[in-house]
């Protein structure tokens, strides 16, 4: 029996090349097609992870752009074989990361994007023989746009256009038209202009144009009010934006005097303080002159003095008897220790005689004279008005239960006394200060309800990333558990059947390759009886089924 099971052994062994091919070729249609589909479905998905794994992450190219130029550069982009996507609506282009950089360089190379604002570099493209109205339009629209991409800039507009008005200019008209500029801009949400700012952009524009005049510069905003040139009032109150802003900051100054002065003793959010106050913004200019006589124990100042003398002497004539003494020359002037000199005399005596002598003198004193010219400030303080609200004492025991108590009165004109020293209490200027004791009532405010776990941001995140490669492996699995593992099955199934015709390919008679047979016997059964072992151990059914065919006698 063990020569029998030798000879039908050693077929088996000695063709194990040819095992597989008539294994596949046993296999029934239906397991050989699912195994057909299995194999590509898995050589599918093994190929898609891989690819996954090679895209990079895609990061933004550019964003918020125009339609024409995010047309030029997807264009651009396709030519260069650089992979793209679209996010925000197709505001936004995205490139894979690696080549963010390598794109934006290639497309500034190209003159990409344009944008849509254009500048000066309008000037670049001149045409040959173009007017001379197209070169002023082209000009024009080159400075409205650097103009708006200086006034776009600033931090709180998002968008701006500017229109400018520029006039042709003639030497032969008697009044040249001066040019104009609207200015309108789109803000952020939330964010507003202040009056420097909007002097700043309209001194930009009316610098920027040659005999623009800052008056002739219009800024608005994008729900159209106007923001230049609003110095007349715009409120009820008659205050326009800056003198509203002022007496906001006045306020709050007081209000934080306040609560720095009372925090510390009735405790942090223990108080509720206001202050209203009422500036005065009129400008007054008063001038004097006032005239202050010369009197006292000074001089008065000579401011000048005028003296003018004038004399007229008629000659004198002989008179008398003629004769020797009529005749005689004057006496010799002399000058007395008192009295006037002898030509005065003389000169009197003239004047009597006939002749004339004149005297002036004036003296012009300087008068006081004052000159005063007073203007009030403005933006001053006519009177506050301040209301606090302090809470009620509250105490807490030791079991955890808080009582509040209120505060008595002498606390009370404490702290009003605090509140009038740290704004500066004037009775005359008509303020006023009102402080209540009373209980703050506190709400609880309702919890925000947590998000989910299913609903967290880094959760969805997560998922969205893993959500590639777990449908793969889904489907990897299905192909093995649903095509392959049901195949393998069937051919597993069918080869017990087929195992009892394999004796037949045994043959004792079939001569063993070599020259000496007999040399090679012995080993030979050793090799025989390890073989029989072997399958023995390896498919025991196969033995058991030549075994039971000796004992019927159907062995041939």
């Amino acid at each position: 029996m063990d020569n029998a099971i030798a000879h039908t052994a050693t077929p088996i062994a000695a063709a194990p090349s040819n095992a597989s091919l008539s294994t596949l070729t046993a296999m029934p249609a239906k397991a050989k097609l699912m195994l057909g589909v299995g194999i590509a479905a898995l050589a599918a998905v093994v190929v898609a992870l891989a690819l996954w794994g090679q895209k990079g992450d895609y990061k933004v190219l550019y964003a918020n752009l125009s339609e024409k130029d995010g047309g030029a550069i997807i264009a651009q982009l396709s030519q260069m074989n650089i992979p793209y996507r679209h996010a925000d609506g197709g505001n936004a282009i995205l490139v894979p990361s690696s080549q963010v950089h390598d794109a934006r360089l290639k497309l500034a190379s190209a003159g990409l994007p344009k944008g849509s604002i254009v500048g000066f570099e309008l000037m670049d493209n001149a045409r040959f023989g173009q007017t001379q109205f197209q070169e002023r339009l082209t000009f024009q629209r080159g400075l409205e746009g650097e103009l708006t991409r200086s006034i776009g800039a600033l931090g709180s507009v998002q968008a701006a256009r500017v229109h400018l008005a520029l006039p042709n200019q003639n030497g032969f008209f008697r009044e040249q038209q001066k040019p104009s500029a609207s200015v309108l801009l789109t803000l952020h949400p939330g964010r507003t202009l202040d009056r420097t700012q909007i002097a700043g952009i309209v001194h930009l524009v009316s610098s920027s144009v040659p005999e623009l005049s800052p008056k002739a510069v219009s800024v608005l905003d994008q729900t159209g009010a106007l923001l230049s040139g609003a110095s007349e009032p715009i409120t009820g109150q008659g205050l326009d934006a800056q003198q509203l802003q002022y007496v906001a900051q006045v306020e709050a100054s007081y209000v934080k005097r306040v609560i720095e002065i009372l925090e510390p003793v009735v405790g942090r959010d223990n108080l509720r303080a206001t202050v209203a106050a009422d500036i005065d913004f009129s400008q007054t200019e008063a001038t004097s002159e006032s005239f202050k006589p010369n009197q006292g124990s000074e001089p008065a100042a000579v401011r000048s003095q005028q003296v003018s003398e004038a004399g007229n002497a008629a000659q004198a004539t002989p008179s008398g008897v003629p004769g020797a003494t009529s005749n005689q020359p004057p006496l010799a002037a002399t000058a007395p220790l008192t009295g006037a000199s002898a030509p005065l005399h003389a000169a009197a005596a003239g004047t009597a005689g006939g002749g004339s002598q004149r005297r002036d003198n004036v003296t012009n004193y300087e008068v006081d004279k004052t000159v005063r010219v007073t203007r009030n400030a403005t933006g001053n303080v006519k009177r506050l008005a301040a209301a606090v609200v302090v809470n009620h004492r509250v105490t807490t025991a030791a079991n955890g239960k808080t009582t509040s108590t209120p505060l008595s009165n002498d606390e009370v004109e404490k702290l009003t006394a605090l509140v009038q020293e740290s704004i500066g209490f004037s009775k005359e200027r008509g303020d006023s200060v009102k402080l209540i004791n009373a209980p703050f009532r506190v709400e609880a405010l309702p919890k925000a309800d947590a998000l989910p776990l299913w609903q967290q941001d880094w959760l969805v995140d997560l998922l969205r990333a893993g959500a590639t490669p777990a449908a793969l492996a889904l489907v990897a699995l299905l192909v093995v558990f649903g095509l392959l593992r049901p195949a393998l099955k069937a051919t597993l199934a069918a080869a017990p059947a087929r195992a009892p015709a394999m004796h037949v390919v045994a043959d004792e008679s079939l001569p063993l390759p070599g020259p000496n047979r007999a040399a090679l016997e012995a080993p030979r059964n050793a090799e025989r009886l390890d073989g029989a072992r072997a399958i023995a151990k390896q498919n025991p059914a196969v033995v058991a089924n030549i075994v039971r065919t000796w004992v019927k006698g159907d062995a041939t």
